[in-house]
Parts: C-alpha cells; sequence; structure tokens
C-alpha cells in the first residue's frame, strides 16, 4: 500500500513542477509576443491578454495579491498560494511574470499570474 501511495504522490509532484515551468501554446503569425512589456503598456492590453513583465514584487496585498513594479509603473497581481513552489521572492529579486490581463468593471485591472521565473 505504501509503494502505491509513494509511486502516485511522485507522479502528482512531477506533473505539477513540470506544469509550473513554462505557460505553452502557439507561437507563430498572430500569437502575441512573448518577449517582456512594460507595466505601462499592459495596462493598454485587452482583457485575457496574455503577456510577460519583468519587475519586482514590492509589497504583499494580502488575499493572494501583491504589488509588482517596473520603471514604468505598478499593477496588482495575483499569485495562487499554491503556484510559489516553494520559492522565495523578496523585494530586491526581478522576476519575470508571464501572466493574463485580468479587467473587470470598476476595478483595477490586475494580472493573474501563470507561470514567474527569478531574472539573474
Amino acid at each position: 500500500m505504501k509503494t502505491v501511495f509513494f509511486t502516485l504522490l511522485a507522479m502528482f509532484v512531477g506533473f505539477n513542477v513540470a506544469n509550473a515551468q513554462l505557460v505553452g501554446g502557439f507561437d507563430g503569425p498572430g500569437a502575441p509576443s512573448m518577449s517582456p512589456i512594460s507595466i505601462q503598456q499592459a495596462l493598454t492590453m485587452r482583457d485575457d491578454t496574455i503577456v510577460v513583465i519583468r519587475g519586482k514584487i514590492v509589497n504583499n496585498l494580502g488575499d493572494e495579491k501583491y504589488l509588482f513594479k517596473d520603471e514604468t509603473g505598478d499593477v496588482i497581481i495575483e499569485i495562487d498560494d499554491e503556484d510559489w513552489h516553494g520559492v522565495r521572492i523578496t523585494p530586491q529579486d526581478t522576476i519575470e511574470i508571464v501572466g493574463e490581463i485580468d479587467k473587470e468593471f470598476l476595478e483595477r485591472t490586475k494580472i493573474d499570474v501563470k507561470s514567474f521565473t527569478i531574472v539573474k
């Protein structure tokens, strides 16, 4: 029984780690650019657009929301607790985020983070 449990656990952990690496999709004509853009540019994009931004998380706003800044401005990002995968980030770390623009009526535009990497 322990062997079955540990085999299933290993499969589950391996699946989640593999999926945390990149956000997949089509890359070709008509596809969004996967090069980083500024927060200022990202905020002009339509709802549900996938964007790549680079900057720093400067504050925890609670409820899985964080203030993210670059040289052009700031935006609220949302990172689900399970998407951290044990990675620790400080305000001194520059990270690159792949996320989805989330525009809701009468609310500030946010970015729902799909994945992130620390920029070295």
